[in-house]
């Protein structure tokens, strides 16, 4: 199975939100890469738009900026989709409340693949609802499972895992709380 990219959007402006962000905060390539657990070499190709990031590693840039993902997307005139390793999320719709952002993804995770996502920011949670499957997601070490009409949430600034339990594709929403960071 040849891996879809994670964005169905301009990579050269993915990028350049990023490296604009990067800047603003003072923080050099290596050191967000360090942060981010990524190569220098895959951040510089994200940011110069030579490589179309996954899912996880947009999370882990975005994390360590302190920023949502919405940030550093295109406004969707179409539902976006980004894709992981065993999920994929439609940005529904962004929601700004002061200090706090919220991102509303529709999400489907494919059976048999486990995907780890990196930690974001502190304070980010996220709220998952499934309507049909069973899904394990949560922290690693200790994922919680829910099936149809089931209700899990989870403060995720470590690492996070979804799953499918059994062979049933997962269709749930997503609802991603982000705060604030240091008044940016």
């Amino acid at each position: 199975m040849d891996p879809r990219p994670a964005l169905n959007t301009d990579p050269h402006e993915v990028g350049a939100r990023l490296r604009r962000m990067r800047q603003a905060r003072g923080i050099s390539l290596s050191e967000l890469a360090r942060r981010a657990g990524i190569g220098k070499a895959t951040l510089s190709g994200v940011e110069n738009g030579s490589r179309n990031p996954t899912l996880e590693t947009l999370w882990a840039i975005t994390a360590q900026l302190g920023v949502p993902l919405a940030a550093v997307l295109d406004p969707p005139a179409d539902p976006l989709q980004v894709y992981g390793k065993a999920a994929e999320a439609t940005l529904l719709q962004v929601f700004d409340e002061g200090p706090v952002t919220f991102e509303l993804y529709r999400l489907r995770v494919r059976p048999g693949i486990t995907q780890r996502s990196p930690g974001h920011h502190a304070g980010v949670t996220e709220h998952i609802t499934v309507f049909s499957g069973t899904l394990c997601a949560g922290p690693a070490q200790r994922p919680l499972t829910a099936g149809p009409g089931e209700f899990i949430k989870w403060t995720a600034d470590s690492e996070h895992i979804y799953t499918t339990m059994g062979e049933e594709e997962v269709h749930a929403t997503l609802l991603m709380r982000y705060p604030l960071v240091d008044g940016v």
